[in-house]
């Protein structure tokens, strides 16, 4: 594949074929741009939009790995991980509705040079319009699950009691934090080597949260630099299938909650669950009666609450 990258790029994509080809317009053009020599690798996802065909027309320098079957973001991750046959560089892990700003990838590169005890660093995200987002979070707790069904006010939703770091994010420096937004994270790859991939037991959702949770078990730290700033147009595969896709994360955060915090927290954090869905049935027939949805959509709403409850 010739001479030796200076960072492994890794998208995992499914149809989104045009918010892929943005992604990588970007990563060439900020490594053309930075002179960092970047090899970049596409797995795509049995896409049916024609994403493959993009890529091997439009980036024949990339490679392209299609897969027959859809694994999720798990499967493709570490399938393309084995692919690389153990890397040698740092990896950057990037969703394809990211778009790397000039700078970023130097600024993530420079950071891992900079901190020898770094496993992780994710960058800070920005929406589309340039609104920043949260980009970087405390482990999930019983608190935030609650929060995620009664936010009860938007300070505590923005708070730490929320797993938000907003101070250290506004201050513009690099800080430790407990995971980045998997979006876009950059891996050492000694880290990578110790610990291995993603816990296959994931399909979607919390990989990161419990990828990183190990690293820093094994002694590895995670930090954030909002100074490396990605466009991330969040949502735009998992909006494809969204019943589908929040039953996933509410079994892949049980998934989380069961292996690091045991049975008895898991019970509690069940118990929380199902009286959210019971507010959120009854805030779902209040928008119906005044007319902010129709029956057709409640009728999808009320069966995708009644697929989490039966989890």
């Amino acid at each position: 594949m010739g001479a030796r990258p200076d960072v492994q790029v890794a998208v995992i994509s499914y149809n989104v074929r045009e918010l892929l080809r943005a992604c990588l317009e970007s990563i060439y053009r900020c490594a053309a741009d930075e002179g960092i020599e970047a090899r970049v690798w596409v797995w795509d996802n049995a896409s049916h939009d024609g994403s493959a065909g993009l890529v091997a027309a439009e980036f024949p320098q990339a490679v392209l790995c299609r897969s027959d079957v859809n694994g999720g973001y798990v499967g493709g991750t570490n399938s393309v991980l084995r692919a690389m046959g153990g890397s040698t560089v740092p990896v950057l892990l990037l969703n394809p509705d990211t778009e790397l700003t000039p700078g970023a990838l130097t600024t993530l590169l420079e950071d891992m040079e900079l901190l020898p005890a770094a496993g992780v660093i994710g960058p800070g995200l920005v929406y589309g319009d340039g609104t920043p987002q949260h980009s970087a979070f405390r482990f999930p707790d019983l608190a935030q699950t609650f929060l995620d069904f009664y936010p009860l006010h938007g300070r505590l939703t923005e708070s730490r009691l929320n797993g938000r770091y907003p101070e250290q994010e506004a201050g513009g420096w690099p800080f430790l934090c407990d995971h980045p937004l998997g979006a876009a994270m950059l891996l050492r790859p000694e880290m990578l080597r110790e610990i291995g991939g993603m816990d296959p037991g994931y399909f979607l959702y919390c990989e990161e949260v419990d990828w990183c949770r190990r690293a820093l078990a094994a002694g590895w730290e995670v930090w954030s630099d909002p100074r490396a700033v990605i466009v991330h147009h969040a949502g735009r595969s998992t909006t494809q299938t969204r019943r589908e896709s929040y039953t996933r994360l509410w079994r892949s955060r049980y998934r989380y909650f069961a292996k690091h915090h045991g049975r008895a927290y898991l019970g509690a954090v069940r118990a929380v669950v199902q009286v959210g869905l019971a507010g959120e049935r009854v805030r779902l027939e209040g928008r119906l009666r005044h007319g902010v949805i129709d029956e057709a959509q409640a009728s999808q709403s009320r069966a995708t609450l009644a697929d989490v409850a039966r989890l």
